[in-house]
């Protein structure tokens, strides 16, 4: 699938995107720095360049964007893997159907690293707004000012610059207990004890425990960090929504998180990470409004 692209006055777009929609990707729990406008369109920041995209008709339309920067863009949105063949394969299975009929233009985004690490560190035992919030505050307070449309963003510091915070400034941004894992982190990485790009030419196991080396990194963030930002698909990381939807659908409601998250890449193989976001968009947003009560779930 190779994506076709257009320039316009505002930005650049691309032609024809199927299996696409704005509100899916952005609501569907993998990314924290995009914000819906009152037109259905999201701003965000993504590898310091603020950008504001929408959906019209067949074709996506990136505010901001560049013509240079058309193969950062496709690699983000991730538009040139064939996401029908995906949702056609996990159709098979008739939860995953019924979950796809409602998440259908989820894509996952190909996000950087050290941004994902840091946000997901701060996700811990925290409510998506929460989340939100402590990183646009590290990133007004330590980023870069990019401009949008006449309003200003920020982009998301480097682990140089984290490196040289105190736990006490991160805590004043409102990262709680994660602040001493945060400032430990962005050290451990400036300083090469950590070295991310490497992480990421491991295998999905090898990598999980590299990343799990770093205090405030287990087995769900880990997986949200290798799935979101280093290309791990096989990965399928277990949150309460996704706990919630596997013991009602799938399996017993004392099941562990460990037995979850083994069943989760064993059933859905190189695609669980396709799997898991399907499943969480739809237990999270539309079976989270009814109640998943068939079974009990804790």
């Amino acid at each position: 699938m190779k994506a076709k692209v257009f320039e316009y006055e505002g930005g650049i777009g691309f032609k024809d995107v199927k299996d696409f929609e704005v509100k899916h990707i952005f609501d569907c729990g993998q990314c924290f720095r995009w914000n819906e406008n009152d037109d259905g369109s999201y701003t965000g920041v993504a590898f310091k360049r603020a950008v504001r995209v929408y959906k019209k008709d067949n074709d996506v339309y990136i505010s901001g964007g560049k013509m240079e920067d058309k193969d950062l863009w496709i690699n983000y949105f991730d538009l040139e893997r064939d996401y029908g063949e995906i949702k056609d394969e996990l159709s098979k299975d008739e939860v995953l159907k019924d979950a796809i009929k409602y998440g259908y233009g989820i894509r996952i985004l190909n996000q950087e690293i050290f941004e994902t690490l840091i946000s997901y560190i701060i996700s811990a035992n925290n409510r998506i707004p929460m989340i939100k919030r402590s990183v646009e505050n590290i990133a007004s307070e330590y980023g870069e000012k990019v401009c949008l449309e006449g309003k200003e963003y920020y982009t998301f510091p480097d682990a140089n610059t984290l490196s040289k915070c105190s736990v006490e400034e991160i805590s004043s941004l409102g990262c709680g207990f994660r602040s001493e894992y945060i400032v430990e982190a962005a050290k451990r990485i400036a300083e090469g004890e950590i070295n991310l790009q490497y992480i990421k030419t491991l295998n999905t196991d090898e990598a999980q425990a590299e990343l799990m080396k770093l205090k405030g990194i287990g087995p769900k963030v880990s997986d949200c960090i290798m799935l979101f930002s280093m290309g791990k698909y096989d990965a399928f990381p277990v949150d309460v929504w996704v706990k919630r939807v596997m013991q009602y659908f799938y399996l017993a409601p004392d099941v562990s998180l460990k037995k979850i998250r083994e069943f989760g890449r064993e059933k859905f193989k190189n695609k669980a990470g396709f799997a898991q976001e399907y499943l969480f968009y739809y237990a999270r947003v539309f079976k989270g409004k009814e109640g998943l009560t068939k079974k009990e779930c804790n």
